[in-house]
């Protein structure tokens, strides 16, 4: 296995073929036009992708994040053969999507999260019918996608509504079933969980990882909400300014960006700082004190240390934000 360059890992398939989805030196440049004067205008060019390699093997889900205009969407659309690389090699399943689009739709399923793949006019089933008619599938095959996507997703009260007098989050689960009417063997979703309340996104995770442990379906997972890649990905890229900053485990994610879980301890009365190696104390109020320590190290030695040193009545761990910890991240790039 090779290393990114800062410390993580790049994970999934080698060039033993495992590969599922291959991307090697791709590239994606635009030229834009912008006023150089009254009445003249200069050519100006915008590397979007610049130079991204990786690997997703067959049933792996993975999480691809950045901030806005780093180039995830761009690499999604390359993906899937809306945009032409303008350089590189990229394949998904062995085929070069943007020479051969249609073949490859039948084999993947896409939800932009600010965009619909349903009819804005009709109601959501006769949206999943044209669907069901277009990828030409099996009708009892369509019968049980649906019913499950319909039942998972929360979907039988919408059926009949049409779909621009849906919310954004209903909307949302529409777009999800839609992409997985025929059985597609790689998923690509961009913020499949915007707009959604707390519980609807619970049901969306949980829809996600039963449809990757039961039919090893592949996903590649961009989105603002970290929870979402918490939750489901055990893998992580981030991208900056259309290159590859990070490609690896979230744990390995903390430790380049010196991330710190927080021990939250309540003692039985107010003491002065707790003084225990490897932790220190960042905020106290009466008897609860908060300690962070590094999050790639094991909070069961302070643990121990505390309890058989202080009058504990509880206690709790604290993850780190990977929000913050991505933001350091960029930080320490941009002042290098």
């Amino acid at each position: 296995m090779s290393t990114d360059g800062t410390g993580g890992t790049a994970s999934g398939g080698g060039t033993d073929g495992t590969a599922f989805i291959e991307l090697d030196g791709v590239e994606k440049v635009f030229d834009v036009r912008r006023k150089a004067g009254l009445l003249r205008r200069e050519k100006h060019q915008v590397r979007a992708v610049d130079g991204i390699s990786f690997r997703v093997p067959r049933g792996e889900m993975v999480g691809y994040i950045g901030p806005n205009g780093a180039g995830k969407s761009t690499t999604i659309k390359m993906l899937t053969g809306i945009l032409t690389p303008s350089g590189g090699r990229l394949r998904v399943a062995g085929i070069d999507p943007s020479r051969e689009r249609t073949r490859l739709a039948h084999r993947i399923g896409v939800v932009f999260g600010q965009r619909t793949t349903l009819w804005w006019d009709l109601p959501l089933i006769d949206s999943y019918r044209l669907m069901h008619r277009m990828y030409r599938v099996p009708d009892a095959r369509y019968r049980v996608n649906l019913e499950r996507c319909v039942e998972l997703l929360d979907l039988a009260e919408l059926l009949d509504v049409p779909v621009r007098q849906l919310s954004l989050g209903q909307r949302m689960r529409g777009d999800i079933a839609a992409a997985l009417l025929h059985d597609p063997e790689v998923l690509y979703l961009d913020e499949p969980t915007i707009g959604l309340d707390v519980i609807s996104k619970a049901k969306v995770r949980e829809f996600l990882r039963d449809l990757n442990a039961e039919r090893g379906t592949t996903v590649l997972l961009t989105t603002h909400d970290l929870t979402d890649i918490e939750q489901l990905c055990k893998r992580v890229m981030v991208i900056d300014h259309g290159r590859l900053l990070y490609d690896g485990g979230l744990a390995g994610l903390h430790e380049v960006g010196e991330s710190e879980r927080t021990l939250v301890v309540d003692l039985e009365r107010e003491l002065p700082p707790i003084e225990v190696p490897g932790a220190r104390v960042v905020r106290t109020e009466g008897p609860r004190q908060w300690l962070a320590f590094p999050a790639a190290e094991s909070a069961a030695p302070l643990l121990a240390r505390i309890a058989a040193e202080y009058p504990l009545v509880d206690l709790s761990v604290r993850e780190p934000d990977i929000e913050a910890v991505i933001a350091k991240m960029y930080a320490d790039r941009s002042a290098v």
